[in-house]
């Protein structure tokens, strides 16, 4: 019976064994395809690291200051009745500015020459006097006395003639002060009197000159670097043979294109500030740097090191600190920690942590972590910018 029962199911039990051989394949082959369509290495784009040669720096915030001013002032007392300048432009050296009425100061000239011709033809009279007194006096025809008065004579001739001479002087001195001139070429600001209006030695400023080229940069140092400063360079006599580089960053973040030259150290550290100030001068033929401009005065050694630099894109930074993502010749991802310099543009200066010709990588950062593998494309960066480009498109 149980034979018989057993025959029965032999074909039932033949569907499930070949149903279960079915499923096997099919889940065996879904396994398959899973390892078949495993992701792709993610793209990344990667930048071969550069050496550059990179002398030592330091950045100081520093100030414009004009390298001559000048207030102008009534030195006489009279009426502004000219005015030859526009407000804010350039004057050349001996530009005549503003002119003050001169007619009484060339009424008082021609008053001072006429009396100085008076004095003068006076003193010629005591001085014939006193000739004739002489060549008399020893025969007895004057006496000492009236000698004596004609020496006197002759002598307040000539110091009244000196007088004159004086008075006329001065008043040709008051004369001149009626014209207004640059002392020095610049740019002249507003003019705080108009036409028309009397002024005097005790009046304010009438405008001011600034001379622009050269221009000077104030900046301060501490003193410990002064010390030091001076220990290395005391036996340079002249302020071009320093082994040093200076340049100016503008408000604009722009490089000004002129060099600087370090000219004056003041003679004693501020005692409340433990610094000292120092200046350095700058050609500015085209007026760019004005006077009161808060620039960043760069100081870098003419003394060289090659150093690696690398684009801030590709620094990033954990609890650990400033890191990159290097990419290996197996291109796989190895995170490294990097001792960062000074930054150049758009670029990082990197002390140690890569070399040259090694690949950061620059995009694509989110996509990967340390260990995997990914597809490096090279690109380009522009040091200025830190544009990221194909190199086809340059």
């Amino acid at each position: 019976m149980f034979t018989k029962h057993l025959k029965s199911f032999q074909p039932a039990l033949s569907r499930v064994s070949f149903l279960s051989v079915i499923v096997f394949v099919v889940a065996s082959c879904g396994k398959a395809e899973q390892i078949k369509k495993a992701p792709p290495a993610p793209a990344v784009s990667v930048y071969d690291i550069t050496v550059n040669e990179i002398g030592s720096y330091r950045e100081f915030v520093a100030r414009t200051v004009a390298s001559k001013e000048v207030d102008l002032r009534a030195r006489i007392e009279g009426e502004l009745i000219e005015r030859q300048f526009e407000e804010g432009s350039s004057v050349e050296k001996n530009q005549i500015l503003l002119k003050i009425d001169p007619a009484a100061y060339q009424a008082s000239l021609e008053s001072a020459k006429a009396d100085l011709t008076s004095k003068i033809a006076g003193a010629g009279g005591a001085s014939r006097d006193l000739k004739r007194g002489r060549e008399v006096a020893g025969q007895g025809y004057i006496s000492q006395s009236d000698l004596d008065k004609l020496i006197t004579n002759d002598s307040q001739a000539k110091a009244a003639v000196k007088v004159a001479e004086s008075t006329l002087a001065k008043a040709e001195l008051s004369l001149s002060y009626t014209i207004i001139k640059a002392p020095f070429s610049g740019r002249i600001g507003k003019v705080n009197y108009n036409v028309g209006t009397v002024v005097s030695p005790t009046s304010n400023t009438l405008a001011t000159l600034t001379a622009t080229d050269p221009m000077y940069v104030s900046f301060q140092v501490e003193e410990s670097d002064y010390v030091s400063y001076l220990q290395k360079h005391k036996n340079t006599q002249k302020p071009e043979d320093l082994s040093i580089d200076i340049s100016l960053r503008l408000p604009n973040n722009t490089k000004y294109s002129e060099p600087g030259l370090l000219t004056f150290a003041d003679t004693k550290i501020d005692e409340g500030m433990g610094t000292v100030e120092l200046r350095a001068k700058f050609n500015n033929p085209d007026g760019i740097i004005l006077p009161g401009l808060f620039v960043t005065l760069i100081i870098e050694g003419k003394k060289k090191e090659s150093m690696a630099l690398v684009p801030q894109a590709a620094v990033q930074e954990n609890q650990q600190g400033k890191f990159v993502l290097v990419v290996s010749e197996d291109n796989k991802v190895t995170q490294r920690l990097v001792t960062l310099g000074r930054r150049i543009n758009a670029m990082w200066v990197v002390k140690s942590g890569v070399k040259a010709n090694e690949r950061v990588i620059v995009e694509g950062l989110q996509k990967v972590r340390n260990g995997i593998e990914v597809k490096p494309v090279g690109k380009r960066v522009d040091p200025l910018t830190g544009t990221i480009s194909d190199f086809l498109a340059q």
